[in-house]
């Protein structure tokens, strides 16, 4: 890895727990179609493992309305600022993600918005993962070509292909929802699989 630069992460369920915002929303679906929560989460994990949006395959279903994103559920894994503090000392950072606005602020808040030089949020730019011009943003304001840039993130969809398709580098960081993905094919193949944060330390 000593051409990289660049190490690029996507932001929830890869720096951020969101398992918490994902218990409330599938509280609320649960209640607005009057079924067990058990029932809201088994179907989506089954609709997940399908390499589908099982949240919204349930609501779908059920005829429910998505519930509002509840960014006070947000929380930091254990591991991420530790990761982030050693990781800078070698690379630039950065952040690509899908993001509803105030990104910023929400890392700022969280005590990790120091370690990154660039952070590229949808609701910001105008446009989202999987779309390629988002990392061609990325990539053009850090001053990196594709092949000295890494992507970091839980979605194989959103963060693995297109990343790939760029000539990035490519971890997926089996956390959240994204770790039911079953890939399917070379497309789909990272370089790297991890379980958490602290294991890409040994990558890099």
């Amino acid at each position: 890895m000593d051409d990289v630069k660049w190490l690029f992460f996507d932001m929830g369920s890869t720096l951020i727990d969101e398992t918490k915002v994902y218990d409330d929303i599938f509280q609320k679906i649960a209640i607005a179609a009057g079924v067990s929560v058990e029932f809201v989460i088994t179907r989506a994990i089954g609709f997940y493992r399908q390499n589908k949006r099982g949240h919204k395959e349930v609501m779908r279903l059920l005829g429910v309305e998505y519930p509002e994103w509840s960014p006070l559920y947000e929380e930091l894994y254990p591991d991420t600022a530790e990761c982030l503090q050693v990781l800078r000392e070698k690379y630039h950072l950065g952040i690509i993600a899908n993001q509803i606005p105030g990104a910023e602020k929400r890392l700022e808040r969280m005590g990790i918005r120091q370690y990154f030089d660039l952070i590229i949020s949808s609701a910001e730019e105008g446009v989202a993962k999987p779309d390629p011009r988002i990392f061609n943003i990325a990539l053009t304001r850090a001053g990196c070509a594709p092949e000295q840039a890494v992507m970091i993130g839980d979605r194989i969809d959103n963060d693995i292909v297109p990343a790939k398709q760029m000539g990035m580098k490519t971890v997926w960081i089996k956390q959240g929802v994204g770790k039911y993905w079953n890939i399917q094919g070379e497309s789909e193949a990272p370089e790297y699989e991890v379980n958490s944060l602290s294991e890409i330390l040994s990558i890099f």
